[in-house]
């Protein structure tokens, strides 16, 4: 009797487990299978089972779990892993702030060049190299030169001879040739006729230019030295052609330089130059600054800021937080619980680390600043994926993955001779592909000849066998 109860008991428990064990794949059966897809390659999705490429077992993706709501969903623990981070979109002004470099020089008012009126000899030159300085009324040289020696003969001679219509021509003579004022006194005078003439600094200054030497032959139309006032500067500052209009004159501006750190110097726009420079693209811009100790000293180099206008009050999001593309701008949006949703955006202006945004994003909204590029990656990936379901295949038949793209990047590398190029490219939504550096090689018939490093280009992609080969390339806005 008890062997009998034993064989019940046992006969039981194993239906009882049996049907816990079998119980998962009943319901696992249940479920309906929305497609499958290649473990590996999210892009290769077939419309029952099979085998991947790369020879694996397609898993199946069920239709319950299939993410059918706006944007995507990620779990916690992905978002953590990502290190995504969110900063909601502010209803502010964006001052329109001006970052410009520029460097020091001379203040074209305060500079003095030194020009003789007639040849000669420099003799007992006192200055002996650029740099010095001199004060207003010093000596610099004195000139030996034929043509004043007559003029002052000849002076002397009209003196004597009392005819005053004469002696005020001959004295007119002197000075047109920089015979100085004082110095005629002396001669009119004594009558003593001197075969050197002196000459005084017109300013204060230093020697900023000196190209001649002791007993040096001179002409009018070579330039002896140069003397600039260092009291007051320019600094001259290239701001970017988009900025352009921003700048006006008056405006207030701060300056920064890398010889004396934390200290800042303020000063104004003074005047702004009429056109741009063809090379940078960039507009002068011309501040004034005072320099009593002169601390500001030419050629340095520095970083301006200057102050605009302010916008009106709109839209303003952290610049990390855009996506630009060659199709558009976008912008992940975190919609709570995991979800996420990229916008299209229309920018305005930018300035500093901010963006004016004029249109799909609204103040408030918790704009993704950091792992955005994988967020917009996964967003068009299951975008193509809805649009690939949204037209089942027939039974049987698989569903094609594309096997072309263009996509724009900046080329890192290049080896033209051997048709390899490197681009660090912007998300490629067509195959999927996020923004990355890739390696690629060009088919037959496509030149390099005309890229070089650091070029925006445009290219063409096609897949043959398991690699993406280049088919076309050109500069980006042209043709390819």
């Amino acid at each position: 009797m008890n062997n009998l109860k034993t064989i019940i008991f046992a006969l039981l428990a194993t239906a009882v487990i049996t049907l816990i064990i079998a119980s998962p794949a009943v319901a696992e059966s249940d479920r309906e299978v929305a497609y499958w897809v290649a473990p590996m390659d999210p892009n290769y999705v077939r419309d029952k089972p099979g085998k991947s490429p790369m020879g694996m077992d397609l898993v199946p993706v069920y239709a319950d779990d299939v993410d059918t709501g706006p944007g995507i969903k990620i779990s916690p623990e992905v978002i953590h892993s990502l290190g995504v981070r969110t900063q909601k979109a502010e209803n502010s002004r964006l001052w329109k702030r001006i970052d410009a470099v520029g460097y020091i020089g001379y203040d074209a008012d305060l500079v003095s060049h030194i020009h003789l009126r007639t040849d000669g000899w420099i003799e007992q030159l006192s200055v002996r190299s650029e740099g010095e300085r001199v004060n207003k009324g010093d000596r610099l040289f004195n000139l030996y030169s034929p043509a004043l020696v007559n003029a002052q003969e000849e002076f002397v001679q009209v003196l004597r001879s009392g005819n005053n219509r004469l002696v005020n021509a001959s004295r007119e003579r002197m000075i047109a040739l920089g015979i100085g004022k004082d110095l005629i006194r002396k001669l009119e005078k004594d009558r003593k006729v001197r075969q050197t003439i002196p000459v005084y600094a017109p300013q204060t200054g230093i020697v900023s230019d000196l190209p001649v030497g002791e007993g040096m032959y001179v002409k009018p139309a070579m330039r002896v030295m140069t003397l600039a006032d260092l009291s007051s500067v320019w600094l001259l500052a290239d701001v970017y052609e988009k900025q352009s209009a921003w700048v006006k004159t008056g405006q207030s501006a701060e300056v920064t330089l890398s010889y004396e750190p934390g200290k800042t110097w303020e000063g104004t726009v003074e005047y702004i130059y009429p056109e741009l420079d063809p090379k940078t693209r960039t507009l002068k811009v011309r501040l004034r600054f005072d320099n009593p100790d002169e601390a500001l000293k030419p050629n340095m180099y520095a970083r301006v800021r200057i102050y605009g206008g302010g916008t009106e009050i709109g839209t303003i999001i952290p610049l990390p937080a855009l996506i630009r593309s060659g199709e558009g701008d976008r912008v992940m949006v975190a919609m709570g619980e995991g979800r996420f949703d990229a916008r299209v955006v229309t920018t305005g202006i930018e300035s500093g680390d901010w963006i004016q945004i004029l249109s799909g994003i609204q103040p408030g909204d918790e704009v993704v600043i950091s792992a955005q590029f994988m967020l917009d990656s996964e967003s068009s990936l299951k975008a193509s994926t809805l649009r690939m379901g949204s037209k089942p295949a027939p039974i049987g038949d698989p569903v094609v993955a594309p096997t072309s793209a263009n996509g724009v990047g900046q080329v890192t590398g290049l080896m033209a001779d051997h048709g390899m190029i490197t681009i660090a490219h912007e998300p490629i939504d067509a195959i999927g592909w996020p923004s990355m550096e890739m390696d690629f090689i060009t088919v037959d018939g496509v030149s390099l000849d005309e890229i070089t490093t650091g070029d925006t280009v445009e290219f063409g992609l096609e897949k043959q066998g398991d690699s993406w080969l280049i088919t076309s390339i050109g500069p980006q806005g042209g043709e390819n």
